[in-house]
């Protein structure tokens, strides 16, 4: 089988070139052609092609659990300016409050070392392009909602690592900024809806092993469940509410 790379202008020869090639020499990752939103420098980074992006299935706080492990895009969602440092995902809006740039450049531009994460990724180098994106991220101000899905693909990175403890760590911050977002709202406008946040924070909770406070978050998406959409998601928070009912001994029915 055969397929067309994307036609692009060749200087020298002066017209249009596209290449044939087969779909076996295709490789997972590519690289992405980025300007840093601070420093404006161009450099590249690695992205995975959509066509090797198997999910097999979640866990109940939608990490990802790939069919091809040795291609997980999660290692890839950071990119890291190698001029500068700063560090952003796609959600990151494009917007530098004021003052922001200039604490950025202070606290990370000024002690920064050249380096690049623009080859393939270790798990080790995905969490600290993330722990980068973290430390940006709170520095030009970005919305909880960014922040707390941030933390939360560390934890998950741990999770796949094994690491236990950092993976808690990172489930609390995680929280933290769920909880925040929640109650200042700046979830509006984002592909997070308040069900879907609500039931982050429970089953993060229950992860941590604060039972108490994941039933209280999935007592809310209940009570919200006429107005939800995502009826997967209340789906998820009963299952999750009747696991805790079960350990505990006491499983009533949820409506």
């Amino acid at each position: 089988m055969w397929v067309y790379r994307t036609e692009y202008f060749d200087p020298i020869k002066k017209f249009k070139v596209r290449e044939v090639i087969s779909i076996e020499d295709i490789q997972p990752l590519y690289d992405k052609n980025m300007e840093c939103l601070l420093c404006k420098q161009k450099s590249t980074t690695k992205r995975v092609r959509s066509h090797f992006v198997k999910v097999a299935k979640y866990d109940t706080d939608f990490c990802p659990i790939y069919a091809d492990s040795a291609v997980n895009a999660l290692y890839y969602n950071i990119f890291v300016c190698p001029h500068c440092g700063f560090s952003y995902s796609d959600d990151f809006s494009r917007y530098f409050p004021q003052a922001t740039k200039e604490i950025i450049m202070e606290k990370v531009s000024s002690k920064w070392v050249p380096h690049h994460f623009s080859n393939e990724r270790s798990i080790k180098d995905a969490i600290n392009t993330y722990k980068l994106a973290s430390y940006c991220g709170a520095l030009k101000k970005e919305k909880h909602i960014i922040l707390a899905g941030i933390h939360l693909r560390i934890a998950w990175l741990n999770r796949i690592n094994r690491s236990k403890e950092q993976e808690k760590r990172f489930l609390r911050f995680a929280l933290k900024e769920y909880e925040a977002s929640y109650s200042t709202g700046d979830f509006s406008g984002t592909q997070v809806s308040e069900a879907r946040i609500l039931y982050l924070a429970g089953d993060i909770s229950k992860r941590i092993g604060n039972e108490k406070e994941a039933i209280k978050y999935f007592s809310l998406v209940f009570e919200r469940q006429r107005n939800a959409r995502e009826t997967s998601i209340i789906q998820m928070a009963r299952d999750r509410f009747q696991e805790i009912k079960q350990e505990q001994g006491n499983s009533p029915p949820v409506a």
